[in-house]
């Protein structure tokens, strides 16, 4: 079959419900974790700051893992069901900003932590992850700007109330988990 034209990965349906799911559940573990490395006579107070720091790094990472495998697995099922090559120009493309993007943001939030700037880190996640929606944004998929731009407003938030961010990691969740079941693939 010709090779089509079109981007083969997209954050509808299920594949938005589980990235909603992955946003959620890491907001949770990491306010856990922070609350219980505050507390003097909870299990999580007796490790240092660095190896908290290397588990929310590892929480993030976790999530951008998974979040990706969902984008991946979902494309190639696409694929497969409309006979249609996965890996073709524009999703190359696509890929590449991805991947780009998320080198970024990455950076920027262990450049962050590094700087001691630890209220910025979920308003630049938020930030940057909103322009990252923003990229991929065309016609078809114009939707993506409702999430963009609510990320846009958390990270406002975020920039008003630092204490906020915990509960602007579970409204983008469940934002994201809204998006997947009103837009369907």
């Amino acid at each position: 079959m010709d090779n089509n034209s079109k981007i083969n990965f997209s954050l509808k349906g299920f594949t938005s419900i589980l990235i909603g799911g992955y946003f959620f559940i890491a907001g949770y573990l990491i306010e856990t974790i922070l609350k219980g490395f505050l507390i003097d006579d909870h299990a999580l107070a007796m490790f240092s700051a660095e190896i908290i720091e290397y588990v929310v790094l590892g929480i993030a990472f976790l999530v951008f893992q998974f979040s990706s495998l969902a984008i991946y697995f979902s494309g190639k099922r696409n694929a497969t069901k409309l006979e249609i090559t996965l890996w073709n120009a524009p999703t190359k493309n696509a890929v590449k900003k991805y991947f780009l993007g998320v080198l970024v943001i990455f950076s920027s939030l262990i450049i962050l932590m590094n700087l001691g700037f630890i209220d910025y880190i979920t308003p630049t996640f938020l930030i940057l992850y909103g322009f990252l929606l923003f990229v991929f944004k065309n016609e078809a998929r114009k939707n993506l700007l409702v999430l963009s731009g609510l990320s846009l407003l958390l990270a406002l938030m975020c920039f008003l109330i630092p204490t906020y961010w915990a509960s602007s990691l579970s409204i983008l969740g469940i934002a994201h988990i809204t998006y997947g079941f009103v837009v369907k693939e």
